[in-house]
Formats: structure tokens, C-alpha cells, sequence
């Protein structure tokens, strides 16, 4: 393995720990809160408006991590097959801190434009990562 693809992968593996973490804290506000009968099974077995913010707050972060997180994992996997550069395994661990941040935000104080902020340089950060991969196809042609 090369070490573009070792700190690639890397950032694959952050960018799902992640997930992974979020889910972890989910549930340790799910569980407790309808153990506690502070939330009725009956009221959310359906819809999501029974939990406290807190739980929505978690859900959504959790939530995001399946939306521009999977054009990072697509892209970080034609990435791979071409063989990553340097500059797409900087793209990827800035876009990984991007999420990061983002979660924090999401599940802190959510504030909106901190929130949003984060969110659109990591939009802006994955459309230049596939704006090379593109590039680079192009030039094996």
C-alpha cells in the first residue's frame, strides 16, 4: 500500500468513525430517555416528534452523515483505483474535518450559520475533489 493510499483510507476510516460515533451518542440519549418514561415507545414508533431536542439534534447529525459523506466515499474510492494524489488526500482529510466540525456544531448549540458554514466548505472542498477526479479521467483518455 502506498502512503497516499494509507492516509486516504485513514480519512475514510475518520470520515466513518464518525457515523459510527454519532450513533454511539444517539443512543446514549435514546435509551435512557424512554427507559426513564421520559418518552413513551407508543409516541415515537412512528413519527419523530415525541423526542426531546436534544434526541433531534443527534438524529439529525447522525442523519447528515449519509448525504454528502457518500459522494466523499465514491469519490474517495475512484481516488483509490487511480492511485490518490497528495492534493485529493488533502482534499479529503479537510473534508473530513468539515464533518467533523459540522456534527460538533449540530450537536452542540446548533447554531444555524456556524452549522451551515461548516456544511458548504465541505461541499465546496468535495466539488473540487471530484472536479480532479474528473480531471484526471479526462487526461487518461
Amino acid at each position: 500500500m502506498t502512503p497516499t493510499a494509507f492516509w486516504l483510507i485513514a480519512a475514510i476510516l475518520a470520515q466513518g468513525a464518525l457515523a459510527l460515533g454519532l450513533l454511539w451518542y444517539l443512543g446514549t440519549i435514546r435509551i435512557p430517555t424512554v427507559m426513564k418514561g421520559e418518552v413513551r415507545i407508543d409516541d415515537i414508533a412512528l413519527e419523530r416528534q415525541g423526542w426531546p431536542k436534544r434526541e433531534w439534534q443527534a438524529s439529525n447529525a447522525f442523519d447528515n452523515q449519509f448525504q454528502l459523506p457518500v459522494l466523499f466515499y465514491v469519490g474517495a474510492g475512484l481516488a483509490l483505483y487511480f492511485g490518490p494524489t497528495l492534493f485529493e488526500i488533502v482534499l479529503a482529510w479537510l473534508f473530513v474535518v468539515s464533518r467533523y466540525a459540522h456534527a460538533f456544531v449540530h450537536i452542540t448549540d446548533n447554531h444555524v450559520i456556524r452549522r451551515f458554514a461548516a456544511y458548504f466548505v465541505g461541499l465546496l472542498l468535495l466539488c473540487v475533489f471530484w472536479l480532479d477526479l474528473v480531471l484526471r479521467l479526462l487526461l487518461t483518455l
